[in-house]
């Protein structure tokens, strides 16, 4: 395809790093694992990324996650948080609620502010740990919704931690993501593969916690070290991805083979000459965040508007860990 080839090669110009490569056009956090994110103006950085971000999931009767690859229906769960806990220094209080919402459901409503149960042989790909229960209401209605037991459990901060691979990253931790604190992809990016697409598809499918604009197609597959608001952040993996970009978010149903099946074409491993052969396709990079390893520094934000400047690029994809 040589409009899929002229996409890869626009992506090896060079940039002064004291010129923005990008600016940050959305950001999202995703408190639920696989349940809608919620689009923000500013978030937090915290030890493991953004402040709320996939701080919950919902796990069947052993304990095991549920993602939307089994559980599609979780796409059409809406969350709600106070926006003030949204805020650097925000405590909740005794009023302060996560707000839950489905079709055909009722609202649930989740005290932020409360102790829960404990509970062992929660499990997150290669993870295993105890989490925090949120309680036979959470249980009901979960169970209800996806037709299947089901509990909805909270990382237990105080005692557990879930490292990231130190492959790639030594030091930093996550909570209930796939792997990485950080998600980033580019609106040029989407931009290309809705070019090559029958129907665009919305940036929603790939689930980023960054959105940036600004720069060539696919050129974040090669940002080694970058600057948002005076924050480093590095690029540690190219994003592998799964069945959930075939997921309507908006109808939580799965079956389409895109984008999955343009992708092949020209960001599997195999056309983008990646050092593994594993039959995989990529879009977005995986980040960790230099501060996060500093738990009592302030003002650790980013925000819409903040521009990204590039400081150490990988010399081409096939350079960048996958």
């Amino acid at each position: 395809m040589e409009k899929a080839s002229s996409i890869l090669a626009s992506i090896f110009g060079s940039r002064d790093p004291s010129t923005p490569a990008a600016t940050v056009t959305s950001i999202f956090v995703y408190p639920i694992k696989s349940c809608r994110g919620i689009s923000l103006p500013q978030a937090c950085i915290t030890s493991t990324g953004f402040r709320w971000d996939r701080q919950w999931v919902v796990v069947n009767s052993k304990g095991r996650q549920y993602t939307q690859r089994v559980a599609p229906k979780l796409a059409l769960v809406e969350i709600e948080l106070p926006m003030d806990a949204f805020m650097e220094d925000w405590e909740p209080t005794n009023d302060s609620y996560m707000v839950i919402k489905a079709p055909e459901m009722e609202m649930l409503r989740i005290p932020l502010n409360k102790e829960c149960e404990v509970i062992n042989d929660i499990s997150v790909w290669d993870w295993s740990g105890s989490a925090l229960d949120e309680g036979n209401d959470a249980f009901e209605w979960f169970t209800k919704y996806l037709g299947k037991p089901s509990r909805l459990v909270r990382f237990n901060t105080e005692s557990q931690i879930r490292a990231v691979d130190p492959n790639y990253a030594q030091g930093y931790k996550t909570v209930f993501s796939d792997g990485f604190p950080f998600l980033l992809a580019s609106q040029g990016s989407f931009n290309a593969l809705n070019a090559l697409l029958e129907e665009p598809l919305p940036t929603n499918r790939f689930r980023a916690n960054i959105i940036v604009d600004g720069c060539d197609p696919f050129s974040e597959d090669l940002w080694k070290e970058m600057k948002i608001n005076k924050l480093t952040f590095y690029g540690v993996k190219l994003c592998s991805r799964c069945k959930v970009p075939t997921i309507n978010q908006e109808n939580g149903t799965a079956g389409s083979s895109e984008p999955t099946e343009t992708l092949m074409k020209f960001r599997s491993d195999k056309v983008m000459n990646l050092n593994k052969k594993q039959g995989k396709v990529f879009f977005g990079q995986n980040l960790v965040c230099k501060e996060s390893l500093s738990p009592h520094v302030k003002g650790k934000v980013v925000a819409v508007g903040d521009p990204v400047y590039v400081l150490q690029k990988f010399s081409s994809p096939a350079d960048a860990p996958i």
